[in-house]
């Protein structure tokens, strides 16, 4: 990917309802979801991919109306896990020591120490700390989506607990954090002409 790339993306405010995202492509966007980093490579969420209409009006009603939530290929909703336990680390071992072949009892350290973070952290920072990982993932989905020239609108503005009732996310163990509309743009967006404004670098870098 290069900086044509990120110039050529922008937050679409106008989808081309008539445009669908190919199977293949999905899957590559939905990967890169999968393969993003997270801390101690934990993992603490889960992505829902929305494409039922009805559904997709519903939560229109609870994201500002904003007409992206029905006119986008596909819905995406990053969600975290509300808490996360001993038995989610041990599991996390587990599959570590299977993928790379090596025994549980070689992966002890890592366990304990990453037992030991959660400890120490209070529920609410807990909570925090986890949702952070969610944005660390739209990264990489977004870069995927401007690297194929998918269209992307990252979205906060939703009403994340009648989200979370809608979809009954609480029985879960989860929370919604952002919504990620995809999809192609309109021709009718005037805003996917408008020049990218962003700090010059000698305002945002410092090199010491």
């Amino acid at each position: 990917m290069s900086s044509e790339h990120l110039h050529w993306r922008y937050a679409t405010k106008q989808f081309d309802p008539k445009q669908v995202i190919p199977q293949p492509v999905l899957e590559s966007l939905l990967e890169s979801l999968r393969l993003a980093p997270s801390s101690f490579g934990l993992q603490p969420w889960k992505f829902l991919v929305i494409r039922d209409p009805e559904l997709r009006k519903k939560i229109k009603t609870i994201a500002w109306n904003q007409a992206q939530v029905i006119e986008c290929s596909h819905l995406i909703a990053l969600c975290t896990l509300k808490d996360m336990d001993e038995t989610y680390v041990k599991n996390f071992i587990k599959q570590t020591a299977e993928a790379r072949a090596v025994p549980v009892e070689s992966l002890a350290g890592y366990e304990q120490m990453m037992l030991g973070f959660l400890k120490n952290l209070s529920p609410g920072a807990k909570t925090d700390w986890m949702g952070r990982q969610i944005y660390l993932a739209l990264g990489m989905l977004l870069a995927e989506c401007a690297f194929r020239r998918i269209d992307a609108c990252p979205m906060e503005g939703f009403d994340s607990k009648k989200f979370d009732h809608l979809l009954d996310l609480d029985k879960q163990g989860l929370k919604s954090i952002v919504l990620c509309p995809l999809g192609y743009r309109a021709k009718s967006d005037t805003h996917s002409g408008l020049k990218k404004v962003r700090f010059a670098s000698h305002e945002i870098f410092t090199h010491l």
